[in-house]
């Protein structure tokens, strides 16, 4: 007997859940920020009970994760796990047919050709460790079609450690200093992204209105393991940065022209 076809087969989980509206637009919501509970309610317009139940669906189903923000205990961000998204979504194009197996991408990060530079700014508190990763990953991947900065609302030196797990990616990032965040105030940027939640509440508008997007990422500072190091914590943050980099790229490269930002 040959393999069963697909009609005789459960749908792929990945269908089950993300096959749901309310699911689907909370998926493409997280796709681009991470967002509190009551931000997704009023994006989507649905009541909080119902938009909390959908969430749950899609954290039993491995797609979102929730965290504690470090600005306030009460607070909780929701993140959608792009990768395992994507991995789910080739397995189940597979499922249905094997010549729809999704081909992936080429190495080298995505594609190095845009009609502009795009300005994108990372803020973190010190800009001593997740910002200045991101920075250099951007400008890493971004095949110069990327002009990247980034800043602190309250700027503390390099962390050695951060200096470190970037040379692990072949990056040089020792001879970065911090910045403040007021410096680039009067600039214009088309992305502000910001990867602490206390910093977050304490975004200042920027000149343009650029898209603002939010990264609830732990400070690696804070996560000594059992012997006090914080090695294993910065390659942490550093391989989680680098993944949300090369998401961001994709949208921000291959986005349609009438969907590109104008200066």
């Amino acid at each position: 007997m040959g393999q069963r076809a697909a009609g005789q087969l459960p749908p792929p989980e990945f269908l089950r859940l993300a096959g749901h509206v309310l699911r689907w637009r909370l998926l493409g919501e997280l796709s681009r920020s991470d967002r509190q509970v009551h931000e997704l309610t009023a994006l989507l317009g649905q009541p909080q009970s119902l938009v909390s139940y959908h969430l749950g669906k899609l954290r039993a189903g491995g797609l979102v994760s929730m965290r504690r923000s470090s600005a306030d205990g009460r607070d909780a961000y929701y993140s959608v796990d792009l990768s395992r998204c994507g991995d789910l979504l080739a397995a189940t194009a597979a499922a249905l047919h094997p010549g729809l197996r999704l081909v992936p991408p080429p190495p080298g990060g995505p594609a190095k050709q845009a009609a502009a530079r795009t300005r994108v700014l990372f803020l973190c508190t010190g800009n001593s460790a997740r910002s200045q990763m991101a920075e250099a990953f951007a400008q890493h991947l971004g095949g110069g079609a990327i002009e990247a900065c980034s800043a602190g609302s309250h700027p503390k030196p390099l962390h050695r450690s951060a200096v470190a797990v970037m040379g692990e990616y072949g990056i040089d990032v020792a001879g970065r200093s911090s910045k403040h965040l007021g410096l680039f105030t009067g600039q214009r940027f088309d992305y502000v992204v910001s990867l602490c939640d206390r910093v977050r509440e304490v975004c200042p508008e920027f000149t343009g209105h650029p898209e603002l997007i939010h990264w609830s990422i732990a400070d690696p500072a804070s996560q000594a393991d059992s012997d006090g190091d914080t090695g294993r914590a910065f390659q942490r943050t550093a391989a989680e940065v680098r993944i949300r980099v090369g998401f961001l790229l994709s949208l921000i490269l291959h986005a349609p022209p009438s969907t590109q930002k104008v200066h």
